[in-house]
């Protein structure tokens, strides 16, 4: 009779690392993104207690959230961005495409689930007190020479999460908000590598604020990215975990919801990490 090695068999268990951070009213939220997220306890067990002869005493519960689809980690659509109102992949101008209920084309329910190869540039590791500076920008160069230190391969169609060291300052929307971002070089090194999606833990990826005087607009990583390239950008995402156990390289899946033209959807990114 076979014997089984439980311990080994568990062992070889992928372990689940989850990447967004937890929704709550007052969390931090960009300004043009407001209102950010608040939830309801409308319907009450107190309220809804049913004693009757011969049954369970049966109670429910139910509430209505109010959230912004950019609010909490969440992931852009495409019709998120435009250039002279044309987004990528749209057939016509932009206005033409939206309306009250949303947009016709690039809305979130075209966004694929996400299942790719995920990669960690974690540029706060290598920064003065683990964290990058508030209101500096993270460069080309920068994560160039990240990924060389991490000695790090990229592949076509991966996931590439960028870690400011940010994420620890959820529970201080002051202090998050005030965080730093990616400069525009950076972002047009990381479309070289034709990701699917790029990820950060911050609330606009860009500096907010920011005009880049070669892109010539604000919050330019999002024209270089979604705009030109049709690369997804995911915002507010927790990396700390990733980073203190150095887990460079990982499996990402992301599942956005099915949001009918909405121009982001939240979304629950997670590393799987898979025992050689």
């Amino acid at each position: 009779m076979a014997c089984t090695d439980e311990s080994a068999e568990a062992d070889m268990t992928p372990q689940i690392i989850d990447l967004e951070q937890q929704r709550f009213d007052g969390m931090p939220v960009l300004g043009s993104h407001r209102p950010g997220y608040s939830y309801h306890l409308y319907r009450r067990h107190r309220d809804t207690l049913r004693e009757q002869p011969g049954t369970l005493p049966r109670s429910s519960a139910s509430g209505v959230i109010v959230m912004n689809e950019h609010a909490g980690t969440h992931i852009d659509a495409l019709c998120h961005q435009a250039d002279d109102l044309h987004f990528y992949g749209c057939s016509s101008r932009a206005d033409t495409l939206e309306n009250y209920d949303g947009f016709s084309e690039g809305g979130a329910e075209s966004i694929p689930i996400i299942d790719a190869p995920g990669v960690l540039l974690d540029v706060a590791a290598r920064s003065e007190n683990g964290r990058v500076p508030p209101r500096t920008q993270v460069t080309a160069q920068d994560l160039e020479d990240c990924a060389r230190g991490q000695r790090t391969h990229i592949e076509p169609g991966s996931v590439i999460f960028v870690r400011l060291g940010n994420d620890i300052n959820w529970d201080n929307a002051e202090r998050y908000l005030d965080g730093p971002g990616i400069h525009p070089s950076a972002s047009q090194w990381l479309a070289t590598y034709r990701p699917i999606a790029v990820g950060t833990d911050n609330v606009a990826w860009d500096l907010p604020g920011y005009v880049d005087p070669e892109v010539n607009c604000d919050l330019p990583g999002h024209v270089v990215l979604i705009v030109r390239a049709g690369i997804y950008i995911i915002e507010n995402v927790n990396l700390v975990e990733l980073s203190r156990r150095h887990l460079y390289a990982f499996r990402c899946v992301a599942v956005p919801l099915k949001l009918a033209g909405a121009t982001g959807s939240p979304i629950r990114p997670i590393a799987i990490i898979e025992e050689d």
